[in-house]
């Protein structure tokens, strides 16, 4: 790769500076695309955006930013965008600093702004080493993650797309289900989230194939529809059910015809189940029946010692005697009998045969 060290001001820089959302961001009169489609939203906080400010007028030095070389000759951003939005909605009046905004400046203290020179390299090279670059050359503190990696390196129609949906703040995949999945849309764990669901967890797979899509529908529509799926299965919405696996609970049991009246009595029961220790792992119960999902309550060491010198270390199923290290717990009635953690409800067995008993 060519890199050749230029100066570029900031009245270069801002000249037709236009942010048109899901259209791109365009500067330097036009011929710099500040947010190209591997690139991340705009992420960057109120403190952060102020502090390049204040070091342009302070005339410190901002780190040096990147620039790819297009064939036309215009430019994209590798690295910078967020320093460069920053700079240009100052400049165009979107945010004040010292509780000032550009145009209340004096035209001296503008023109202080404006002729501040930016350390620019400018990169001639293939595709593929220029999103290289990208991928090593961040902003410190806002290390990328996965999936503005993956969009970068699968970057096309299909993630521009996609990106419509699942990574624009106030999207409509956080207004329809923002209620069930963790992150941020912004920083793709949306997309990320839904991808993993449709692609069963082959994601990079799922992009590739899908790069050069003219939209991104399929995974629209599939999303909508694990979102009814819930909302159908289980209407009554409580927090334990945000940050599930739903698309996964989705892609199993979607054909299945279930009861909702009788979900929801079974749920409340054990949410109130004090032996039930993970309430979220309920969901996954009531569609697998596997407690391992519910983290039943686990025998205390003095219940397991008042069963030991009960039995008198001998073990129920083969009668032998043990030390108590070479035992483990067990509940006489099953918990979903109705048998609770209680020191009544314990039994001692050696290791051997609790596994069998449990099927280990």
């Amino acid at each position: 790769m060519k890199i050749e060290l230029k100066e570029i001001t900031i009245r270069e820089l801002t000249n037709s500076y236009q942010d048109n959302e899901e259209n791109g961001v365009v500067g330097y009169g036009g011929k710099l695309d500040i947010r190209p489609p591997y690139q991340r939203e705009f992420i960057y906080k109120d403190k952060q955006r102020e502090a390049v400010i204040d070091t342009v007028t302070k005339n410190f030095p901002l780190n040096v930013m990147y620039w790819a070389v297009r064939e036309d000759g215009n430019f994209e951003v590798i690295d910078g965008q967020q320093r460069t939005i920053s700079i240009c909605q100052f400049v165009t009046g979107e945010f004040a600093h010292l509780f000032r905004f550009f145009h209340n400046l004096q035209k001296d203290e503008q023109d202080l702004i404006l002729d501040y020179k930016l350390m620019v390299y400018l990169c001639s090279g293939t595709d593929s080493q220029k999103l290289e670059w990208f991928k090593t050359i961040n902003i410190a503190g806002e290390k990328l993650t996965d999936q503005e990696l993956r969009n970068a390196v699968y970057s096309g129609s299909w993630v521009s797309d996609a990106k419509r949906y699942f990574s624009k703040n106030g999207c409509p995949a956080y207004g329809l289900g923002s209620n069930y999945l963790n992150g941020s849309p912004i920083r793709q764990d949306y997309l990320e989230t839904t991808i993993n669901w449709i692609s069963k967890g082959n994601i990079e797979v799922y992009m590739s194939n899908h790069q050069h899509d003219p939209n991104a529908n399929e995974i629209w529509l599939y999303f909508q529809s694990v979102i009814s799926w819930i909302k159908v299965t289980f209407p009554k919405y409580r927090k334990e059910m945000k940050g599930l696996q739903w698309g996964f609970f989705y892609n199993e049991f979607k054909d299945q015809n279930f009861d909702h009246k009788k979900l929801e009595e079974e749920i409340s029961t054990l949410m109130q189940d004090e032996d039930v220790t993970k309430k979220s792992g309920i969901y996954e119960y009531v569609l697998t029946r596997k407690e391992k999902f519910l983290n039943i309550r686990a025998f205390t060491d003095n219940q397991k010692r008042e069963s030991y010198e009960r039995q008198k270390g001998i073990c129920i199923k083969c009668g032998e005697h043990f030390e108590l290290s070479e035992m483990e717990a067990d509940h006489i009635t099953p918990w979903h009998e109705g048998g609770k953690t209680s020191a009544e409800n314990c039994q001692m067995l050696c290791k051997l045969d609790n596994r069998m008993k449990s099927g280990k």
